[in-house]
């Protein structure tokens, strides 16, 4: 009876938090569409930030199941697979935009077990996009995968923004194949050009509410350093310059392996690079990374 009466909970305040907007809904609200007494609503879900924390769950998990039974379709093509789970998800994302869009503005995105909630469904996406181009690609797209979820994901966001604000008029299944193809046109100049990838999995999980550890941090400042060092090499610079600048980035590279490195230091080091006409552009970059 209590699971029931919770899913019925659940399932009205979706609606009310779509039709009002998190800020303007209420317990009161939600307690009578649900015909029961506020005290009720309250013994299942002591907040409103926990209610809308579990109406977040469920959208999700819903979308997650429904993306997953897509798989036991055998009789198309893996591109044509992957233009339906395209298509699904474009349907869903935006029916449910409310709950599948950003929630920057709102105040229970730093209610704590919301961000364990958002934090989970980012991951659960993030391996459902990967699994999508794997299944499409196979294993030979393995070094570029998180660039291609990525670039799909901007795509995915910036056009179902805009259907949203009703400004796209064609049909999902029409804007799936569209993205389907561009994609498709993604991995195959990657494929044949084959750049340096840029995302790897221990960068695709970092965000606004899962910022990066210090560990990442410090091997991401130190394999740009080493690609700096590689553009100076190739400069057109005396000697003397050349091993100047060489010796300012071992020295940055010196405190920055510190267990506690002296972020004056490293900004003075950076500052130094910076100010050389043939790194600057370059060594601006570092600056933001320190």
């Amino acid at each position: 009876m209590e699971t029931l009466k919770r899913q019925q909970i659940v399932c009205t305040a979706m609606d009310i938090f779509k039709e009002k907007g998190y800020v303007a809904a209420s317990m009161k609200d939600i307690a009578e569409a649900c015909g029961m007494a506020k005290g009720s609503i309250y013994k299942l879900f002591p907040s409103k930030e926990e209610l809308f924390t579990a109406v977040f769950e469920a959208c999700h998990q819903t979308m997650f199941s429904q993306a997953r039974e897509l798989d036991q379709e055998q009789h198309s093509s893996p591109k044509e697979q992957l233009r339906r789970k395209i298509e699904f998800q474009l349907q869903y994302m935006l029916e449910n935009y409310y709950f599948t869009s950003e929630f920057k503005e709102l105040p229970v995105k730093d209610h704590e077990h919301f961000i364990v909630a958002w934090k989970k469904k980012r991951v659960t996406l993030l391996n459902l996009h990967r699994d999508f181009f794997y299944e499409a690609y196979g294993e030979n797209i393995r070094a570029y995968i998180w660039d291609i979820v990525i670039i799909f994901r901007g795509m995915l966001r910036e056009y179902l923004s805009y259907a949203n604000q009703k400004v796209i008029s064609l049909p999902m299944s029409e804007l799936a194949r569209f993205i389907e193809e561009r994609m498709d046109a993604v991995v195959k100049d990657m494929l044949e050009k084959q750049p340096a990838p840029v995302l790897n999995e221990s960068s695709i999980y970092v965000n606004d509410l899962n910022p990066v550890d210090p560990h990442t941090r410090k091997e991401t400042i130190l394999s740009f350093l080493f690609s700096l060092e590689e553009q100076v090499h190739e400069l057109t610079i005396t000697e003397h310059v050349k091993h100047e600048l060489l010796d300012v980035i071992r020295m940055l590279r010196e405190e920055l392996m510190q267990e506690i490195p002296n972020q004056t230091m490293l900004r003075v080091y950076a500052s130094y690079l910076e100010n050389n006409p043939a790194l600057g552009p370059n060594a601006r970059q570092l600056r933001f990374m320190i």
